[in-house]
C-alpha cells in the first residue's frame, strides 16, 4: 500500500500521458515559449502500462486518471486503456480532457475500457472561449461532449474555472446548460498553476462567491460530508435533485487531509502533491532494469515522505516548479 506519515493511503493515481496541449489557457500555460519534452524523455506505452500494473496489483491503487496537457494528444492511449483494463484487480478508469478530440475517440476509448471522462469548459460564449483559451475551439469540446454521452462514458463531468471580469457571472447558465445535457458539473477554484506566476488570491472567485451566484437561480441542498469521502468536491443537491453540482474549493477549504492521490508525470516522476517541489524518479529505475519489487518500493518511499498539506490558504504559497501540463492534473 502507499500510506504517509499522517495515515492517508493513497487509492487514485493520476497518470500524465504527454506536457504538450493544443488549448493556451490563460490559468495554466504562456501563450507561447514552453519548452516541451523531448521523446526520449516522455515514458514509453510499455512503462506507463508497467508502472500502472505495479500500483494496481502491489500497491493498493483502485482508479486511475489519465490527464495531460491534453492525454487524447498521446497517440497510444487507446491501446493504454484497453491493457490497463485487462488487469487483475481492474482499476476504474477515467480522463481527464479539453474534450477537443473526443468526438473522433470516445468511442473507441469506452469499446477498450475507459469508464467515464471529465471535460473542462469554462464558459457557454464562444467569444469569451476564445478569450481564455486563445483558440477558437468551442464548437469541438461542445461536440466531444455529446460524443461522450452516447458513447456511455458517463457521470459526464464538465469542469469548470470562473475568473473575474471574464466568465464569473455564468456559475448559474453553466449549471442549467449541465441539468439540461445530464452532465455533472463541477466549479474549481481558480489555483496558482499558471507558468508566468500572475496568479492573485485577491480576487479569485471563492467556491462561496461560486454558490452565492447559484443560489440566485436554484435551491442547493449540501450532500455531507459522509457522502463525499475523499473526493475533493462538495456536492449540492440542485432543486432536490437527482442532479448535482459540485464545488472544489482547493484554495479557501483545502482538502489535504482526506487526500488519496498519488502523481506520475509524463516524463516519469512520482509527486505526492501537485504542489511538491520533490520528486522521485521511476523512470531511471524503469530503464536501469530494476524488478517490479524495487519500483514499488520508491514508490512507497515517496509517499511515505509526502507533507501534510499544500497551505494553499496561507498568505504565501509554494507554486509548483514547472508548467502544470508537465504535472497532470
Amino acid at each position: 500500500m502507499l500510506i504517509d506519515t499522517y495515515g492517508r493511503q493513497a487509492t487514485d493515481l493520476r497518470v500524465s500521458l504527454t506536457d504538450r496541449c493544443n488549448l493556451r489557457c490563460t490559468y495554466c500555460m504562456p501563450e507561447e515559449g514552453l519548452q516541451w519534452l523531448g521523446k526520449n524523455d516522455l515514458l514509453t506505452d510499455d512503462e506507463i502500462v508497467r508502472l500502472i500494473t505495479i500500483a494496481a496489483t502491489s500497491l493498493g491503487v483502485e482508479e486511475v486518471r489519465f490527464t495531460g496537457g491534453e492525454p487524447l494528444l498521446r497517440p497510444g492511449l487507446v491501446g493504454i486503456v484497453e491493457r490497463v483494463a485487462a488487469l487483475a484487480p481492474r482499476p476504474q478508469m477515467s480522463l481527464t480532457t479539453n474534450g477537443i478530440g473526443l468526438k473522433r475517440s470516445a468511442a473507441a476509448l469506452k469499446t477498450a475500457g475507459l469508464d467515464r471522462v471529465n471535460v473542462s469548459l469554462d464558459t457557454l460564449r464562444p467569444d469569451v472561449f476564445k478569450t481564455l483559451t486563445r483558440r477558437d475551439r468551442h464548437k469541438d469540446v461542445i461536440e466531444g461532449l455529446h460524443a461522450a454521452r452516447q458513447a456511455s462514458l458517463t457521470p459526464v463531468k464538465v469542469n469548470s474555472v470562473l475568473m473575474p471580469g471574464l466568465n464569473d457571472d455564468e456559475a448559474p447558465d453553466l449549471l442549467a446548460w449541465a441539468v439540461e445535457h445530464d452532465y455533472e458539473l463541477r466549479f474549481i477554484e481558480q489555483m496558482p498553476l499558471d507558468a508566468q506566476h500572475g496568479w492573485k488570491r485577491e480576487g479569485m472567485i471563492t467556491a462561496g462567491d461560486i454558490l452565492t451566484s447559484l443560489r440566485t437561480r436554484f435551491e442547493l441542498t449540501e450532500e455531507g460530508a459522509e457522502r463525499r469521502g475523499s473526493a475533493p468536491a462538495e456536492r449540492w443537491l440542485v432543486d432536490g435533485g437527482p442532479h448535482v453540482v459540485g464545488v472544489i474549493a482547493s484554495v479557501t477549504r483545502p482538502f489535504c487531509a482526506a487526500c488519496d492521490r498519488t502523481r506520475l508525470t509524463a516524463d516519469g516522476q512520482i509527486r505526492t502533491c501537485l504542489f511538491a517541489r520533490e520528486e522521485t524518479d521511476l523512470r531511471a529505475a524503469l530503464r536501469a532494469d530494476a524488478p517490479d519489487e524495487e519500483i514499488a518500493r520508491l514508490w512507497r518511499e515517496a509517499m511515505w515522505g509526502k507533507k501534510a498539506g499544500a497551505g494553499l490558504d496561507a498568505p504565501t504559497f509554494v507554486q509548483p516548479d514547472r508548467p502544470m501540463s508537465a504535472i497532470g492534473g
